[in-house]
């Protein structure tokens, strides 16, 4: 399977205990801590910066299996593990880094980004992860393995990745939602996709009890995040918008915060850059949780000397609604090495950002919303320098949350006013009225 090597190592550097990464196992052995992927990189160190970044760029969006996908086209850095004969892909990655140009005027930044991870193959950032992860259960399986089904936790999202790519595969998908608790588009995708939908009366942290017990007992490969194969298809996203910044690396990037993979994953993307050379310095990393759901939060507030897990209550960030993150650790790891920042946002707050942000051409879900009004909480701050470039990560399309957007317009949403809302103007169909309708907002 080629030169390049990776493996899976315990997080706790007084341990670093490795596993092969063919492996059915999510935490250390020996003393319980989370995994990571890494890499053999003195094979990598063989290629010199400019050679790795001509590859990457000679592939991005190219029509050779599998490495038109922004994730497989970077295979050596991913999982060299995997056969090209079973990387399952449907050719994420390479999504839009949007110029937000007109918003940008508006609030008076000028180097303002949207990195839309949710024009996706299922809407969202989750499809990064779950190629590989499901590749290498496709490749476990060719070497013999037996592995009747891959299940995980959700809030939406994560179900519909792991739905699309294991029917893709042709690998039976058990997912364990929070009843009433995801949103409709959200719900029919998994459904849509033949996997098995268990709807707990639970919340998250719930199911994600209840999926760990199942896939620990009966052999059910677990898809969640706490699977660091996850973090290596998300971490593209740094190499990525990299990429197409002509390999110049941003300021700042924010990005919101439910189970905390994705920040430790974005960490590691610029960290390979980095230690490779393709790079030249790291930017500051910020997590954005809603106010509801802000464990992280609140131990950032206390230099993360501790950390406590919340009740999660109801949030409109519905995917973030997360009281006990999985990946705490590694998130508070690269805070701290890439000078992070954590800041929350309140209902009110994120609603109204999601709908600024949309009326100059996007369309943001929720949790975007709360990524934008940190932002905009931050530059009231000042913590921005004026010629700082900032990347926000836009994490999911808008239309996997269309009750949200109507109830926002409506008015409907409870506890605030909406700012932005654009309601439909009903007339009769007299030629008058229409001419007064809009003449009167022009």
């Amino acid at each position: 399977m080629g030169k390049y090597k990776a493996c899976f190592q315990c997080i706790n550097e007084e341990c670093c205990e490795t596993y092969q990464l063919n492996e059915v196992v999510y935490r250390c052995k020996r003393c319980g801590n989370l995994l990571e992927v890494v890499h053999d990189l003195k094979l990598l160190r063989e290629r010199t910066k400019e050679e790795w970044r001509e590859l990457f760029d000679n592939r991005y969006r190219r029509q050779i299996w599998p490495y038109g996908s922004s994730v497989w086209g970077k295979k050596e850095w991913v999982c060299p593990y995997v056969e090209d004969t079973n990387v399952v892909s449907m050719y994420e990655g390479a999504t839009n880094l949007f110029w937000a140009e007109r918003f940008g005027k508006q609030v008076g930044v000028e180097d303002i980004w949207l990195k839309m991870c949710g024009n996706s193959h299922t809407g969202s950032f989750k499809d990064l992860g779950m190629t590989v992860l499901v590749s290498v259960v496709k490749q476990m399986v060719a070497d013999g393995a037996d592995i009747p089904a891959v299940a995980c936790a959700s809030t939406g999202d994560t179900s519909a990745a792991l739905a699309a790519y294991c029917a893709s595969a042709g690998i039976r998908a058990i997912v364990f939602l929070p009843k009433n608790k995801v949103s409709v588009a959200q719900l029919v995708q998994p459904i849509s996709n033949g996997a098995l939908v268990l709807s707990l009366d639970t919340d998250f942290d719930g199911c994600m009890e209840m999926v760990q017990k199942i896939c620990t007992e009966h052999n059910i490969y677990l898809a969640n995040s706490m699977n660091s194969l996850r973090i290596e298809g998300q971490k593209t996203v740094s190499i990525e918008l990299c990429q197409q910044f002509d390999w110049e690396v941003p300021d700042w990037v924010i990005i919101p915060g439910g189970n905390l993979g994705n920040v430790s994953a974005l960490g590691k993307g610029f960290l390979i850059m980095y230690e490779l050379g393709l790079v030249d310095k790291l930017p500051r990393i910020v997590c954005a949780q809603a106010q509801r759901a802000n464990p992280l939060y609140l131990s950032y507030l206390k230099g993360f000397k501790e950390f406590h897990p919340v009740k999660a209550q109801k949030t409109l960030a519905s995917a973030i609604q997360i009281g006990n993150p999985v990946s705490v650790n590694k998130a508070i790891k690269t805070l701290k090495m890439f000078d992070g920042i954590v800041e929350q946002a309140s209902e009110e707050e994120l609603a109204n950002a999601a709908a600024l942000v949309d009326r100059t051409g996007t369309f943001n879900c929720p949790h975007t919303g709360v990524a934008v009004a940190v932002f905009l909480k931050l530059l009231e701050r000042k913590v921005f320098k004026p010629q700082d470039r900032v990347v926000i990560i836009s994490t999911a399309h808008g239309l996997k949350f269309v009750e949200f957007k109507i109830g926002y317009h409506q008015g409907t949403l409870e506890g605030f006013s909406s700012k932005y809302a654009n309601s439909p103007v009903e007339l009769p169909p007299d030629l008058g009225a229409v001419k007064d309708a809009i003449f009167e907002n022009m």
